[in-house]
């Protein structure tokens, strides 16, 4: 029986400290991903990852962003992603190759896409252009954007992975995807990061 094989390759992203590792298979169920500032975040109830337990275990690894295909990783400000590249993608394809479980059971349990309640007409269009125009591009950054809430004119939105703490996530937000809201959902009238 022929084993799967793995091919990593890295991108790098806006934000010099965080590094992209794309993968030839998917990790997370479809629209879902999972953000982990701490070490903590790694192992709390709904967001449990031994593979992001095991990315913590390097010491220069400040935080771990899983999505689709792709992992980020960020560094902290004293380590050169020269001295680090080539151990962490070793140790990626080794964990890989184990067939270790990215989530536990679980995670993917308490994840699973649920029904809730009905979105209003203006906060279905909102969620429209993220997905088609905004996703995308964020998403080959290494991050991702997810809806938050809409209130009297004012989006909220999520940042997570490489663009949390990214020097232009700010500039991104007000001059990318502000402009693209307010003109394709007139109802929107500034849009801002949540928990930045």
């Amino acid at each position: 029986m022929l084993k799967q094989q793995i091919l990593i390759y890295t991108e790098s992203t806006p934000n010099p400290n965080s590094m992209k590792f794309v993968l030839n298979f998917i990790l997370a169920p479809e629209g879902l991903s999972f953000d982990y500032a701490t070490p903590s975040d790694a192992v709390a109830e709904g967001k449990n990852s031994p593979l992001a337990v095991a990315l913590f275990g390097f010491d220069f690894v400040k935080r771990v962003f899983i999505s689709s295909n792709f992992v980020t990783v960020t560094k902290d400000e004293n380590t050169k992603w020269e001295d680090e590249l080539f151990g962490l993608k070793q140790f990626l394809k080794s964990f890989f190759e184990e067939k270790k479980e990215v989530f536990t059971k679980s995670t993917i349990a308490a994840n699973d896409v649920i029904g809730g309640e009905q979105d209003s007409e203006t906060v279905v269009k909102i969620k429209a252009v993220l997905d088609q125009y905004v996703r995308p591009a964020v998403e080959s950054d290494g991050g991702a954007i997810n809806f938050h809430s809409f209130n009297e004119g004012t989006v909220k939105v999520l940042l997570q992975g490489s663009c949390s703490g990214c020097p232009s996530s700010t500039m991104t937000l007000k001059q990318g995807i502000e402009n693209l809201l307010t003109r394709m959902v007139p109802e929107v009238k500034e849009v801002v990061a949540e928990g930045v």
